[in-house]
């Protein structure tokens, strides 16, 4: 099924952010309507300060618009309690940022099983699901190795696969590949890709990198506090 013909994954309405009031108030967009569709992968770039970042915050119910809606099912997730947007973020929202953050006391497969654990789910499931997911990415020798033994490319796959263990409806990552080598970021870059095709999770992602923004289907650039199609 074609994007254009999918179902709505998330939809923005107006969707605007500043920052301090009267002349000291800093806008960073105002006024954005986005529709994103299931299974669509999508850039956004523009320069930095813009409010890329926060943009993807407020998708992820990480932060509050200034005025405007997130609209999850049609409904605007930001009248909902703070708990239930955590409950919603930990089942439906998956992140990855461009530091990573693991946590460093424990190893590979305890930070991956993290999300189903504070989710509630049986420990046999949340431990499948979690080993089937480091092998998929490469790491079923690494399981038991702490953060500080991992190098920064292994890191950052076990944080996608945090991000996903949950099989999230949607994934966001801001700059994923910005601490990695060449070589390392574009392992990654062909790994999201096939998550996308795989899964057929709904990706959205910031990036200063023009390579990994051309294998997206759709690119936003964000500049004059406006969402353009390019």
């Amino acid at each position: 099924m074609s994007s254009e013909h999918s179902p709505i994954a998330v939809q923005t309405l107006g969707l605007s952010k500043s920052f301090g009031s009267g002349p000291q108030s800093i806008e960073l967009f105002r006024g954005l309507d986005l529709v994103i569709r299931k299974g669509e992968r999508i850039a956004v770039v523009g320069a930095s300060g813009a409010g890329k970042s926060t943009f993807l915050h407020i998708i992820g119910t990480l932060e509050k618009p200034t005025s405007g809606k997130v609209l999850y099912g049609g409904k605007d997730i930001f009248l909902s309690e703070e708990r239930d947007l955590a409950r919603f973020r930990n089942r439906h929202i998956g992140f990855v940022f461009q530091f990573h953050y693991l946590l460093p006391e424990f190893n590979a497969l305890e930070n991956v099983m993290m999300p189903g654990l504070i989710a509630g789910e049986s420990k046999r499931d949340n431990l499948d699901k979690s080993l089937q997911l480091l092998e998929r990415l490469g790491l079923a020798d690494r399981l038991k190795h702490r953060v500080g033994e991992l190098s920064g490319g292994e890191q950052q796959r076990v944080a996608v696969a945090r991000a996903l263990v949950l099989r999230p409806s949607l994934f966001l990552a801001d700059e994923p590949s910005g601490n990695l080598d060449t070589r390392t970021g574009r392992t990654l870059h062909d790994m999201l890709v096939s998550i996308n095709e795989e899964f057929g999770v709904t990706m959205i992602i910031v990036t200063h990198n023009s390579e990994l923004a051309s294998m997206m289907r759709r690119t936003l650039t964000l500049a004059d506090g406006q969402l353009k199609e390019t």
